[in-house]
């Protein structure tokens, strides 16, 4: 499957829009450090593992839409006390087939 933030893809047209979906997650931080860089890391591990759920889950949804591509993503973040993190990733589901 295709995801992209742009709104097209090239060479690629886009033959099919399936609709708006969302892939979201949250995760809390359960480790701590008092070491600064210890805890980036930590915080790093826990940010893009969020992220990863949230596209698996966008993956999800297009694939129910039977699409092939998403086009137009948008990536938000946000977090509470630095210790839950929330992610939600939103596209438009298409179907694309390649140009000529």
């Amino acid at each position: 499957m295709i995801l992209t933030t742009t709104n097209s893809i090239e060479g690629f047209r886009i033959i099919e829009y399936k609709g708006i979906i969302t892939g979201t997650s949250f995760e809390m931080k359960t480790k701590f450090s008092f070491k600064t860089e210890k805890n980036k890391e930590i915080t790093t591990d826990v940010i893009n593992e969020a992220k990863e759920h949230a596209f698996q889950e966008l993956q999800t949804n297009a694939s129910n839409l039977n699409a092939n591509a998403v086009v137009g993503i948008h990536v938000d973040f946000e977090t509470v006390n630095g210790s839950y993190f929330f992610v939600s990733v939103t596209g438009t589901a298409v179907n694309v087939a390649a140009q000529k």
